[in-house]
C-alpha cells in the first residue's frame, strides 16, 4: 500500500500541474531574492523563455537591470531551468492603498444628566447650550 506522500507526489508530478509548479517555483525564487529586490516585485510569470518580473515603481527597475547578472547566477540555481532570460517592467495601473483602519460604531453611555445652568447671556449662545442640555438628556 502506498503512503499518502507518494501519492501526492505522484499527483503533482503529473503534466497537469505544470503551471501550478511553475508558479510555485517563481514563488520560492521570488522568496530568495534579496530583499531590497524582492520587496519591489508585483507579480512574476514566465513566457516562453524569458521570467518576466512586473515591479511596482521605476526605482526598482533601475535596481534590477544593476543586479541582473546575480539574479541570473540565482536563476542558475534554481529549479527554473528551462529560462535563459529575464525581463522586466512598471506596472502602469497604481495599486490601491488598503486602509485597515478600523471604524468603531462603538456608543456609549452618556455620564451627563444635562443639569448645568445656562449663563450665556447671547440670545445664539443661550439657544445652543439648550440644544446640547436636550441631545444630552436624549442619549
Amino acid at each position: 500500500m502506498k503512503k499518502i506522500n507518494e501519492i501526492l507526489t505522484h499527483i503533482q508530478n503529473t503534466p497537469s500541474f505544470d503551471k501550478i509548479n511553475t508558479f510555485l517555483e517563481i514563488k520560492r525564487f521570488v522568496n530568495i531574492l534579496p530583499l531590497k529586490l524582492k520587496s519591489g516585485i508585483k507579480f512574476a510569470y514566465v513566457k516562453n523563455d524569458t521570467l518576466i518580473f512586473v515591479l511596482i515603481h521605476q526605482v526598482f527597475k533601475v535596481e534590477f537591470e544593476y543586479a541582473k547578472r546575480d539574479i541570473l547566477s540565482l536563476l542558475k540555481s534554481s529549479n527554473l531551468n528551462n529560462i535563459t532570460q529575464i525581463s522586466f517592467f512598471v506596472s502602469n495601473s497604481v495599486e490601491k492603498i488598503k486602509k485597515s483602519i478600523n471604524e468603531s460604531s462603538e456608543k456609549y453611555d452618556e455620564r451627563a444628566f444635562g443639569i448645568f445652568e445656562n449663563k450665556a447671556l447671547d440670545e445664539k449662545l443661550f439657544k445652543k447650550f439648550e440644544d446640547i442640555r436636550v441631545i444630552i438628556k436624549e442619549s
